[in-house]
């Protein structure tokens, strides 16, 4: 998967391909003094400056016609402290690299999400999350930030220095300031053991409530037009370590996650009427499996086939009525949607902004592959969570508004009232946070 795609003539596009900018200048700070030098820079010249990590976001968070200043030399680990459990990265370092990273100091982050292409601070300022019972986002790990705010300046908090920024920050969506360090809290290696099984969509349902329960991380794949889920249970284990052999690897996780399905999706947009026989194919290809490695080796799996999201984020009590009226709606649309509905879990956080700020959260997401019409399944799809009182992932495709917003965050005058203070004059302003936060 290549980094932001820089296409021809200083054109940037996303990851999905559905968002493209054309920002007046792009710079590559090698230091936290070069990155305030060019917010700075910007200021004087009348720019607006936004950050872009590797273009995974699915919404026009990052896009912007002034200066986008792309972190890649920011990255690498700068302190790892074992007493008090943490490290301390530079914000452009790629998840992938932390995780490798931390692995051989014999360490891990808690959770995480099921992809580690993102860098550290674009997944944490969107709120990427995994699956957990009782353990959050990545950006509910956060122990301290670094950013330079609207003046240049280099701005620290934690829960004890500048507590009301860090309460924002940990999610800020960039309007806040541009990030440049994160320390997260780590803990010693551990094992889990991952169980893979499908199992009747009636019966998860029916279940749901136990499965979510009797599990620390549990998640499913529900296919649409077919009755059949594929679920995953992961729970810290005593070990030995069991990974999945390279072969079965190579053709469960390659061959027929990234390499038929992607088959199956081009066969899907060429001729709309096979979803339904490919989906029922695809819900039954894989198969039972159990494996224990090391946490990134189990939360995370390559994703190669490229498509366009809308996730919410809506009650955990409500979980089970939302997916019964999303089942309905697929069954009486017409419409043909070749890509599962992926189901996970959060407990409620403490930061302002969070898809599960003060409230236990269950998150259903919905896929289209790339190239193919997703408006009207997103639309519908998306009336049904907002009834819900659901709250869309700031990097994933959704339509809500900052009116919206004061709605379902019972704190969003705390988030605009600090973005007033830390950036009166809207330096870090584009269109998506024009919406969103509102002018």
């Amino acid at each position: 998967m290549s980094s932001t795609a820089s296409g021809k003539n200083g054109t940037w596009r996303n990851w999905g391909g559905n968002v493209s900018a054309r920002p007046v200048r792009q710079v590559t700070p090698a230091s936290v003094e070069e990155l305030a030098g060019a917010v700075r820079r910007a200021r004087e010249d009348g720019l607006k400056v936004k950050a872009v990590g590797t273009g995974h976001s699915f919404t026009s968070i990052a896009a912007t016609d002034g200066v986008l200043i792309r972190p890649q030399l920011l990255t690498g680990i700068r302190t790892i402290d074992r007493a008090s459990m943490t490290v301390t990265v530079e914000a452009g370092t790629p998840l992938k690299r932390l995780n490798t990273a931390l692995a051989r100091e014999g360490l891990s982050l808690t959770n995480m999400g099921d992809i580690m292409e993102q860098t550290v601070s674009g997944a944490t300022s969107t709120g990427t999350h995994g699956t957990g019972r009782a353990s959050g986002s990545i950006a509910a790990q956060i122990k301290a930030l670094e950013l330079v705010t609207a003046d240049g300046s280099v701005l620290t908090c934690s829960e004890k220095e500048n507590p009301e920024v860090f309460a924002a920050a940990r999610i800020g969506l960039g309007a806040l300031g541009v990030v440049t360090a994160i320390t997260f809290a780590v803990e010693p290696l551990f094992l889990l053991t991952a169980r893979e099984e499908p199992m009747p969509f009636e019966r998860v349902l029916a279940e749901f409530d136990q499965l979510w329960a009797e599990n620390e991380h549990f998640e499913f794949y529900w296919f649409p037009h077919t009755g059949n889920t594929n679920t995953k249970r992961n729970n810290r284990s005593a070990g030995p370590e069991q990974p999945v052999g390279r072969l079965a690897g190579w053709f469960e996780d390659e061959f027929l996650s990234n390499g038929v399905f992607q088959v199956a999706q081009w066969a899907g947009r060429a001729v709309p009427a096979t979803v339904p026989a490919i989906a029922r194919i695809s819900s039954r290809a894989l198969s039972a499996r159990t494996y224990t490695d090391i946490p990134h080796k189990v939360y995370t799996s390559p994703r190669r086939v490229r498509f366009v999201e809308m996730e919410y984020a809506v009650p955990r009590a409500a979980l089970v009525q939302t997916l019964r009226e999303l089942k309905a709606l697929v069954d009486r649309s017409g419409l043909r949607v070749s890509f599962p509905v992926e189901v996970r879990t959060a407990p409620a956080d403490d930061i302002t902004l969070s898809t599960a700020s003060g409230r236990d959260s269950a998150y259903i997401a919905v896929h289209m592959f790339r190239g193919t019409p997703y408006q009207a399944y997103f639309t519908a799809a998306e009336r049904i969570f907002t009834a819900h009182e659901g709250r869309p992932h700031w990097g994933k495709v959704h339509t809500r508004d900052a009116e919206y917003f004061s709605r379902v965050y019972p704190r969003f005058g705390e988030f605009t009232a600090l973005r007033d203070r830390l950036d009166p004059d809207r330096l870090f302003q584009n269109d998506y946070l024009r919406r969103v936060l509102g002018a």
